[in-house]
């Protein structure tokens, strides 16, 4: 797109206010991908977060060591399993002019990949499936204006030119909840739920996930609750609601864990949430954490019937997060399903640094829930806009109808969580087709020719505990449009850019790894997290054997 398109419309007219509120249309739906199986083989070599010795043999899928585990002779163990994943294409805002989705706050995927190229994998051998664009932006913080007027959200947008294809712009959005001081929460009723089966056994799991607990259990105060149910071949109780003024006790019997047997999980998580009803705290954080490498064996072992499970108990007003740890029988599509129907959050845990990230640095975000079911729900406006592309939440989307339906499920979002949202915006050129909603009718209404709004971002949230959805509205008009992006814009399109890469995206147009390290070359990197991605990239492009970088 050229600096003088650009310029015509942020010179459309700003004497029309922006309003907060406005008529909600309807039409249009969108179908949700079927999810397949996609399974790859990996190989496990010292982890550059974790030193230890490597348990499999690099060039062969299978065991080169006798170990305690939870396969049978002649099985293929070395396998990780990935959903398949349909890339979002482009949608004509006369046909389509809604988009619809769940929220998304996990990140798992951001650190899992950062796992694979720690351990030489070429962008090329990275499963599709274990990237989610998504989950790569929402890894990373930005610096959003938070709530105002009592409302649970702030909503941020801006809208430049797209980095990977000059004729079309990008809209960033971004939604904050107001951060909270864990301490200052509500009391906590934990229970730990741990695979200690034997394909636990590996350094980069049962003894990480007890470094990683040890930490969130220092972060725990006095009136806090903690309890630890573990699962192999069985499923036991190892403490039942110890207070946190004893943590030597909930220390002591977590260090004392050891791998060992086959994975029945199913039992142990009923006896998890049966112990987290006993303990229930009311107006308290009552969560299920579940921590493995979801590799079940024994017991119900396929995905809908774990879901199915996980779906009535989530019912108690209990959470259920997600940690997923290890290699090599990974099963990503298993921990991501059992998070997202159990209301709660998905992170992998790839070393101690991520888990004080995810377990104390992020501990209020990831623990007390302030809004349930987040859906979003964006109209275009065809004056301005005539086909759109949603990056990532390929999984997490949702039919029109979905939108106003409480009984579906969706995202939940935490204390101080920020939900990132990236389109791929190709300008109108001509009126759009038919439509009945806000903006169009038989032909573009004149509001919507008056109007400098670009869009319509609508949001659907429940209080936790209640069960009717209340709507908020944000008119994204074009004041939101520039020339000059900030920081957090261009590197929120930095990491969607490589996502793309890594995934060959057909719609990656001039994206390259080149942009992206001459991109964060030239904007600050806030964090050690965000010099941490420029130096994955850097790295990603090692491994495929391009050393100039």
């Amino acid at each position: 797109m050229s600096k003088k398109w650009l310029r015509r419309f942020m010179g459309v007219s700003m004497a029309m206010a922006m309003s907060l509120t406005a008529c909600s249309g309807s039409g249009g739906t969108s179908t949700a991908p079927a999810a397949t199986a996609d399974v790859a083989t990996s190989a496990a070599v010292q982890d550059a977060y974790f030193s230890y010795e490597p348990t499999y043999d690099p060039m062969y899928d299978s065991v080169t060591e006798d170990e305690e585990s939870d396969t049978v002779e002649g099985e293929e163990f070395n396998t990780e399993e990935y959903d398949t994943i349909k890339e979002n294409g482009f949608a004509s805002v006369a046909k389509s002019p809604l988009s619809t989705f769940g929220a998304d706050v996990d990140t798992a995927s951001y650190s899992n990949v950062r796992r694979l190229i720690n351990m030489g994998y070429t962008p090329d051998a990275i499963p599709n499936g274990a990237v989610r664009t998504e989950e790569m932006v929402n890894y990373f913080s930005y610096s959003y204006n938070g709530p105002e007027d009592g409302e649970p959200f702030g909503v941020n947008a801006m809208i430049s030119q797209c980095p990977w294809n000059e004729d079309n712009l990008l809209l960033h959005l971004g939604l904050q909840t107001e951060a909270v001081d864990f301490s200052q929460a509500g009391d906590s009723n934990i229970v730990f739920l741990i695979d200690v089966s034997g394909s636990m056994s590996d350094e980069n799991k049962l003894p990480l996930l007890q470094q990683a607990f040890g930490l969130l259990i220092d972060e725990l105060g006095e009136k806090d609750c903690v309890s630890i149910v573990t699962y192999a071949s069985g499923e036991k109780v190892v403490i039942d609601g110890v207070s946190c003024d004893d943590k030597d006790q909930v220390l002591n019997a977590l260090n004392g864990l050891k791998a060992g047997g086959g994975t029945n999980g199913s039992s142990a998580i009923e006896m998890a949430y049966d112990l987290a009803q006993k303990h229930f705290i009311e107006n308290g954080n009552n969560r299920v954490i579940l921590a493995s490498d979801g590799d079940w064996n024994i017991g119900i072992t396929s995905q809908s019937e774990l879901s199915e499970l996980i779906k009535k108990k989530k019912e108690s007003g209990i959470y259920l997060s997600v940690l997923g740890f290890g290699m090599g029988n990974y099963s990503d599509s298993r921990m991501q399903t059992m998070a997202d129907d159990g209301n709660g959050n998905y992170a992998y845990i790839d070393s101690l640094r991520e888990a004080k990230k995810v377990l104390v640095e992020e501990l209020g975000a990831n623990m007390v829930a302030v809004a349930d079911d987040v859906k979003l729900q964006v109209e275009f406006n065809p004056v301005y806009v005539s086909e759109y592309r949603l990056l990532g939440y390929e999984n997490r989307r949702l039919n029109t109808e979905d939108f106003e339906d409480d009984t579906k499920d969706a995202g939940e979002v935490g204390a101080g969580h920020s939900v990132t949202v990236l389109y791929e915006l190709v300008p109108a050129k001509e009126e759009a087709e038919e439509s009945d909603l806000k903006y169009q009718e038989s032909t573009i209404t004149e509001d919507a020719k008056n109007s400098n709004e670009w869009l319509t971002l609508a949001v659907r949230y429940k209080k936790p505990g209640e069960s009717t959805s209340q709507l908020l509205e944000y008119p994204i008009g074009a004041d939101r449009l520039t020339e000059t992006p900030n920081d957090d814009y261009r590197f929120s399109a930095a990491v969607a850019e490589f996502s793309m890469l890594l995934r060959n995206s057909e719609y990656k147009g001039n994206a390259s790894y080149e942009h992206v390290l001459n991109t964060l070359s030239n904007i600050k990197l806030s964090d050690e997290y965000r010099e941490e991605f420029r130096d994955m990239v850097r790295m990603a492009v090692n491994n495929s054997g391009d050393t100039q970088w």
